[in-house]
């Protein structure tokens, strides 16, 4: 689909400064960040002192490398609140992660940090192609979880007119869709498929309704699964990346002119690329672990966060800030099965080029004996099951075990199941992997 390249006066003057002016007020920006956790977080000041390093040893944005990293834990070890750098009564707001492993990550925000959040939605939602006046319809959880209220916060920020759906009741937003008419839909791509799924159920074709935007994001997905929403719903599907540590959504964004991997708008969020073994920091280009600096956070500023997602950084093209590439896995979920190395994306690619195949599936990865074993569950698509025999089904699960073989090295067993017979989450994010291995032998 095309689209006009924005004007230059409808983009902040930063998206398309130099490199040199960039990188003066990251410079300015970082050197403020450590200073504010230093002097306001225990943690921080502890974690600096025991490395050597001081915040007026940072001359060049090359020394952020000399910091000490920050991890999940150091979030759930200071719950809930000793993170903070502001007077818990400076913030106006908290969320926080499930807590379903461990404590909950808590973070905060001041009201200028709210500000900021909903400047670089705008920003992203606009990068998007949203534009003011456009009908947003926001399908991403509401709650403690950032996805929600961030949205929210952006849209209103740009001028849209707002549809605060939450996730859920898909009956109703395929309802809502249809008589609301919004242009731009924000979810998650896999929650996505769902609606696209209601829509087929009900008769409709979920390509003629009024959506042109999809902005989707918090779960990994593939050019695959774009191509898949883009040609079942008659949608641009474009990429937002975040996490709640950080900011929420909106740390990056796709450019909808190019959807070339989404923008760090990084005259707030400070991107390197990291060996994850190691901990050294790898030119653009390469691939390696994720991570991020605030620079201009009050409530919870954040150094050098480690994400756990796998990408690298890419040169700038709709824009004067760099890209990062598709997430291709996280460093703490990726699979070890006998040796090999198994993502879930990998797994999705093979499964979303099979046309009899739903874009919805498991991993279940079990023990017998000392033996790893990974089942592949994957669904049937409503029309291949009414039409596939038994004979049918039983070639393409030889088939698939074939292909993941070939292009993953893994011997899997795979189980081609009847539609909506995979678990599906009201709110979000697919569980793909269902990891049923005893704990204390791994």
């Amino acid at each position: 689909m095309a689209h006009r390249r924005p004007e230059p006066g409808e983009l902040e003057p930063i998206e398309t400064a130099s490199r040199d002016e960039l990188q003066a007020l990251q410079l300015q920006r970082m050197k403020w960040s450590l200073r504010h956790a230093y002097d306001n977080v225990p943690h921080y000041r502890k974690s600096f002192d025991a490395a050597g390093v001081h915040p007026d040893d940072l001359k060049t944005l090359a020394d952020l490398s000399r910091f000490p990293f920050t991890y999940k834990n150091d979030l759930r070890d200071n719950y809930p609140f000793s993170m903070f750098a502001v007077p818990r009564e400076q913030v106006v707001r908290i969320h926080a992660s499930s807590g379903t492993t461990g404590k909950p990550t808590v973070v905060g925000y001041t009201k200028n940090d709210i500000d900021t959040w909903a400047t670089v939605m705008a920003r992203s939602i606009r990068a998007s192609g949203g534009r003011p006046g456009d009908i947003v319809h926001i399908g991403y959880g509401y709650g403690l979880f950032t996805g929600g209220l961030g949205a929210h916060y952006g849209a209103e920020k740009l001028g849209c007119t707002v549809i605060p759906m939450s996730g859920g009741q898909t009956e109703r937003q395929v309802q809502l869709i249809r008589d609301f008419k919004p242009r731009i839909i924000m979810v998650t791509p896999s929650y996505m498929l769902n609606i696209v799924e209601e829509f087929a159920r009900q008769g409709l074709n979920p390509a003629d309704t009024s959506l042109e935007i999809g902005i989707f994001g918090a779960e990994p997905w593939t050019e695959a699964m774009r191509s898949e929403i883009e040609a079942r719903a008659g949608i641009d599907a474009v990429d937002i990346y975040g996490l709640s540590e950080v900011m929420g959504p909106g740390v990056a964004n796709e450019c909808i002119e190019s959807k070339d991997g989404p923008v760090i708008w990084e005259d707030h969020f400070y991107p390197e690329i990291i060996d994850p073994d190691t901990g050294a920091v790898l030119p653009d280009g390469e691939e390696g672990e994720l991570v991020f600096t605030s620079l201009s956070k009050e409530a919870l500023p954040i150094i050098r966060y480690r994400t756990r997602d796998l990408t690298r950084l890419l040169p700038p093209t709709s824009r004067s800030m760099r890209r990062i590439g598709k997430i291709t896995g996280r460093s703490d979920d990726m699979l070890i099965i006998r040796g090999v190395n198994v993502f879930p994306t990998q797994i999705e690619e093979l499964i979303l080029k099979q046309t009899d195949l739903a874009p919805q599936y498991q991993l279940v990865v079990t023990r017998e004996g000392h033996l790893d074993e990974l089942e592949v569950r994957a669904e049937m698509r409503i029309e291949a099951a009414a039409r596939l025999g038994a004979s049918d089904v039983e070639a393409l699960t030889r088939s698939m075990e074939q292909q993941i073989k070939t292009f993953v090295g893994v011997t899997t067993r795979v189980s081609v199941v009847q539609p909506d017979t995979i678990e599906r989450t009201a709110t979000g994010k697919a569980r793909r992997v269902i990891d049923k291995r005893p704990k204390e032998k791994r």
